[in-house]
């Protein structure tokens, strides 16, 4: 029987008519363990729904019928096809469960096939919750501008202070609408790029330096200096030098906007021997700013799209809340790490830890 269900390109397990397990294929061992056979089907997958269905299948006129799932199709006579949520494989786990009779001639029994659609169900959760996201921070300047176009040709028409101080408003949320479609176009272009790995070898420290030379008179407007550390020889790595010029842009942009009551900017970069995360020698490069810093529970959030701290100054500033997200694809794609360090009334560190060599694979 197991050679049967190794045919089946899912996890399946069989059952004999106590519902003891009698055959797995080698997709439910690595989902559920090893050692499954002769082990009661309860204590493999412990979910109430899916262990009525098994008792049902081998048991029609003993047990009641399961609920059919009004979302998923209708299974032939006999089967029963329903959506489980269970920990197994050290996660969580929504899947579609079927239960059929083993095939004629086998004896009696039943057969579960386990369909994980976790990944699924997220990447669609995701896909609702980013043209939720979309769609409200598109909502809000078209709400405005349509507004002030309204007061424009009513009881602004003949205002000429007015006319001015609105137009001034809707070109600054014309602006706003502009930067975020920039950065999901961008943001767009670095998730269809992130699995191919850059190849061609470029000198990292040339790219923040020029990058620090096109940043500084922003930082001199702000009333900061960028300082820099151990950018004067070059750094030869394999990378993608307009990715990461976006990278080291964004965040020294942020340090600018974000490092108010400071002195400066630091960028320093330095060698290391052998950092864990890359299994291999590397090069951090940290951006740190003597801002008023982020509370700690805003650390892990800062890289998700549209997420912000504070979202009246960060939208005063012009900010989209996809910088840091689309920093954390490009070093992705580059196969490093990004960490971010920061204290309340200290300032904030954000480290990008590129390898020094890709490895492959």
């Amino acid at each position: 029987m197991t050679g049967f269900l190794d045919g089946v390109p899912v996890p399946m397990l069989a059952v004999d008519h106590g519902a003891r397990v009698v055959a797995v294929n080698g997709q439910a061992q690595a989902l559920f363990g090893k050692d499954l056979v002769n082990r009661p089907f309860v204590t493999v997958l412990r979910q109430p729904g899916v262990v009525q269905a098994v008792d049902w299948v081998l048991n029609p006129d003993a047990v009641p019928a399961p609920a059919p799932d009004p979302a998923l199709p209708t299974p032939p006579e006999g089967v029963v096809t329903l959506r489980a949520q269970f920990g197994a494989d050290g996660r969580d786990i929504l899947a579609e469960v079927t239960v059929a009779p083993l095939p004629s001639g086998m004896g009696r029994g039943a057969t579960i096939a386990v369909v994980d659609r976790s990944v699924a169900e997220e990447a669609e959760q995701m896909r609702r919750d980013f043209v939720a996201n979309v769609s409200h921070e598109l909502k809000t300047p078209l709400t405005a501008m349509i507004g002030f176009i309204e007061t424009l040709r009513g009881p602004a028409r003949d205002d000429a202070r007015a006319r001015d101080r609105f137009l001034d408003i809707m070109e600054r949320e014309a602006g706003r609408m502009n930067r975020l479609i920039s950065d999901l176009l961008s943001l767009s272009r670095v998730q269809a790029e992130e699995r191919r790995r850059p190849s061609k070898q470029i000198d990292l420290a040339g790219v923040i330096r020029g990058v620090v030379t096109m940043m500084t008179p922003r930082a001199e407007t702000a009333g900061l200096r960028i300082a820099t550390e151990g950018l004067e020889g070059p750094v030869r790595l394999p990378g993608d030098a307009d990715q990461l010029t976006q990278v080291f842009q964004n965040l020294i942009e942020n340090a600018i906007k974000y490092g108010a009551g400071g002195d400066e900017v630091r960028i320093s970069m330095k060698r290391i021997a052998h950092e864990p995360l890359l299994r291999g020698p590397g090069w951090a490069v940290t951006v740190a700013d003597q801002g008023e810093g982020i509370e700690e529970q805003h650390l892990p959030r800062l890289t998700e799209r549209f997420y912000r701290v504070d979202t009246h100054r960060a939208r005063a500033q012009g900010g989209t809340g996809l910088g840091l997200s689309i920093v954390k694809h490009i070093i992705n794609r580059h196969r490093g790490r990004l960490r971010i360090e920061s204290t309340r009334g200290e300032g904030s560190r954000f480290t990008v830890i590129l390898p020094e060599g890709l490895a492959r694979g």
